[in-house]
């Protein structure tokens, strides 16, 4: 747990810290800014040490871009507010779209974890695709995940419309992470419900 706190803190903690003491003298938008030096730092410090860019620091990474976008176009401070969310709810979108090519891109993603691992790991996933049941269980999660970060996106974008900043600031990422949350639990459980089905009815599960 005292591992964690680091993360907490330059992830929840510090954002509301930054805004609440640069609000008051620069204004919202500079203070929002200023708020996401803290998770942008930790992403910097996170790929240093692990030579590796996960998807939280892509999003966070992203989020950063469109702030910088947002301000050059003088966008507001409630745009500025949902950065992340709209990069969350593209990716979500895209993951829809993606159920119209061969293979969705939730198994593209999956195959570049395995080939961070292993040369061999990436390709017994790529076998694995053509099992019985594995096309159809990626389409689902892809369904899944899609309409959940959609969901994630619509829930904060209404929330920074009707929140004040400072609340939105230090709740936002408990539902944000608590929406990722879900999700996550929802796949372990229907991987786990997937392959119990795979061996009853005598496949090789994927994983396996």
């Amino acid at each position: 747990m005292l591992a964690k706190a680091p993360w907490f803190c330059a992830n929840f903690v510090a954002p509301y810290v930054v805004f609440e003491l640069f609000d008051a003298r620069y204004g919202d938008v500079f203070a929002l800014i200023a708020s996401a030096v803290p998770p942008l730092l930790w992403s910097f410090y996170e790929l240093a040490k692990t030579r590796r860019l996960d998807a939280i620091s892509m999003l966070v990474v992203s989020g950063i871009v469109l702030t910088v976008g947002a301000t050059l176009m003088g966008g507001s401070a409630r745009l500025i507010q949902i950065r992340d969310a709209l990069v969350t709810g593209a990716i979500g979108v895209m993951f829809l779209c993606s159920l119209g090519f061969k293979r969705p891109m939730i198994f593209y993603l999956a195959r570049a974890t395995m080939a961070r691992d292993t040369v061999e790991g990436a390709a017994a996933f790529e076998a694995a695709w053509e099992r019985k049941g594995v096309p159809e269980a990626f389409r689902m999660l892809t369904v899944v995940w899609g309409l959940g970060l959609i969901f994630q996106t619509a829930v904060l974008c209404y929330l920074a419309w009707v929140w004040p900043i400072g609340r939105f600031l230090i709740l936002s990422p408990f539902i944000g992470y608590g929406i990722f949350g879900l999700l996550m639990g929802w796949s372990l459980w229907y991987r786990a419900r997937r392959m119990a089905q795979a061996r009853a009815a005598g496949w090789a599960p994927i994983g396996s």
